[in-house]
């Protein structure tokens, strides 16, 4: 009989659940569950505001995608229990949540359902940036040299900045949680019964390395003599490789679920990262984009070299053996849906819906008539922020070469060829440190659905762009660690190489770059290069006093 794994894919907006055939990676059934309380980035549930780039989420939410995902994919299937031998979780990160010491988050307790603090501070929570700006400045005047390692930066985004947050602004709170703990581990945590942290989030969130461990107790006392033992208090030093077998599951939670207890669970992953074995990646120097709300760039090599302004470098980080680099875009997926939400005329909407077509549709159609520079525009893919090469939250969006004969179309065009002028600018970046990227894949719903915008980048970066085979790469690739972890005694693999080479997908569709068109965009990517260091290197800071004069008048 066919063995079986659990994928369990949790993105911002909602978790998925899909079930893969062990041994060639089909893709059996799966199920979705939108978060009820989704992001909360006005209010908490009380209707008690947040303030500016705060962004929450619901720990209730985590355990209801388990709750109704798993028994409808296993009913869809109508596979039996007793052929599913692991499990295997990404999520978001960081995405970070203060709990008590049996696992229970803070914000379950009466006492803290009205505290902000006590909510999970899901990864493009942003408003921990003073604290990440102090880090910074500490780190690099001390000399730290894994700092290096993050790209010379550490994000607002990042475990660190967001528990000092706590600290700063609710040492009530900071005081009544045990630990401090991404959302990932915490799930494997209510599915295995015991605490588990994994490599991939100590590694590229919470400063953790293989070889040295976390930063020095001297370090966090500098930051704030309170910080001194934060590890040992907060956090653990006890690390799981991921992908590897965190526990087993649960004999409460295999009857919630109605899967089989003591199967398999693996330690848990970045959702970005998991997508590399999913597209059957398993070697140097093949750059792999998740396109989705935002981007994350994924990159192997058999050298660990310290690139500036990445997201950062971690040995064992994405696949064992190498040191995996990462490398992100904050706005992608967003940029868009903000400007079809807050831009786009009425006449517009009425069209696409006579025609039958969602409004993105409409606009690209429309947009893809036009020649490369065509509309005269230029802009910055910067709505949410630079993470690479940048790593700075507070930069802001730009939009240059506007007249009044400018189109809807015209602006969404160029808000798509930003996209891609930010990711050329990551891979040049990557080149320049001497850290090879021969090939370029891409991930997610937009690069399986959206031609016109794949071609524009395989025009931007120069490069012929491969496309992963799997609607659910996040999935996918959670339920080949889920195969890892059970073993290949219990009708799995012994290796991700080998499982990824089983289970893993790639189209057969390759989008070759135009040299005509990629001519023209590589003037204008010499003028995104010229806006992009005189906005985010410090020879005009406008964006950031107009932030703060927002800031001021809340």
């Amino acid at each position: 009989m066919p063995k079986y794994t659990l994928g369990i894919d949790y993105g911002t907006l909602s978790g998925r659940a899909m079930l893969v055939n062990v041994e060639n990676g089909d893709e059996i059934a799966s199920s979705v569950f939108d978060y009820p309380h989704a992001v909360m980035d006005e209010a908490l549930p009380s209707g008690k505001k947040l303030g500016v780039d705060w962004a929450l989420q619901h720990p209730q939410d985590y355990l209801d995608v388990l709750y109704k995902t798993v028994p409808d994919v296993l009913s869809q299937a109508g596979v039996s229990p007793g052929d599913v031998i692991g499990v295997g979780i990404d999520f978001t990160a960081c995405t970070v949540l203060p709990a008590k010491k049996d696992g229970a988050p803070l914000c379950f307790m009466d006492e803290y359902a009205d505290e902000p603090h006590a909510y999970v501070k899901l990864w493009k929570h942003h408003a921990a940036q003073d604290e990440a700006n102090r880090l910074n400045e500490i780190a690099e005047g001390r000399g730290e040299q894994w700092l290096k390692n993050y790209g010379g930066k550490i994000s607002s985004e990042w475990a660190i900045p967001k528990m000092w947050q706590v600290l700063n602004e609710a040492p009530d709170i900071y005081d009544a949680a045990d630990t401090f703990i991404e959302a990932a581990d915490w799930v494997v945590w209510q599915l295995t019964g015991k605490e588990n942290r994994n490599s991939c989030t100590a590694g590229y969130k919470e400063l953790w390395n293989k070889k040295d461990g976390f930063p020095s107790k001297d370090f966090f006392k500098a930051l704030d003599p309170r910080l001194e033992n934060v590890v040992e208090e907060k956090l653990s030093r006890d690390i799981t490789a991921s992908g590897t077998k965190a526990g087993e599951l649960t004999a409460e939670m295999a009857a919630k679920l109605g899967l089989r207890a003591g199967i398999a669970v693996a330690a848990a992953i970045i959702d970005a990262h998991v997508f590399v074995p999913a597209a059957g990646i398993d070697g140097t120097g093949k750059m792999l984009a998740i396109m989705g709300t935002s981007t994350c760039h994924m990159l192997l090599s058999e050298e660990g070299t310290q690139v500036g302004g990445i997201c950062g470098v971690v040995e064992d980080g994405i696949l064992p053996g190498f040191f995996g680099y990462e490398a992100g875009q904050a706005c992608v997926g967003d940029h868009f849906q903000w400007f079809v939400e807050n831009c786009v005329p009425a006449a517009y909407i009425n069209e696409a819906e006579a025609r039958g077509v969602n409004i993105h549709k409409y606009l690209r159609e429309k947009a893809e008539r036009q020649k490369p520079g065509e509309s005269g525009l230029l802009a910055l893919d910067w709505w949410n922020g630079n993470r690479s090469c940048l790593v700075d939250v507070d930069l802001t969006g730009m939009m240059v070469g506007m007249t009044l004969r400018t189109k809807p179309e015209d602006i969404y065009r160029a808000l798509i060829e930003a996209t891609a002028f930010g990711t050329r600018k990551i891979i040049e970046t990557f080149k320049e440190c001497g850290v090879p990227v021969s090939e370029f894949y891409a991930a997610g719903g937009i690069a399986k659905k959206d031609p016109f915008m794949m071609q524009i980048y395989a025009d931007i970066i120069k490069m012929p762009i491969k496309i992963a085979g799997s609607d659910q790469g996040g999935a996918l690739g959670s339920a080949i660690f889920g195969a890892v972890a059970a073993g290949k005694e219990n009708g799995g693999y012994g290796d991700v190489f080998e499982a990824a080479r089983r289970m893993g997908k790639v189209l057969d569709t390759v989008y070759l770059p135009i040299k005509e068109n990629s001519d023209i965009y590589d003037k204008l990517y010499a003028e995104y290069e010229v806006l992009h260091d005189y906005f985010g290197k410090g020879a005009n800071d406008v964006m950031k006093r107009l932030k703060d004069i927002k800031k001021s008048g809340q």
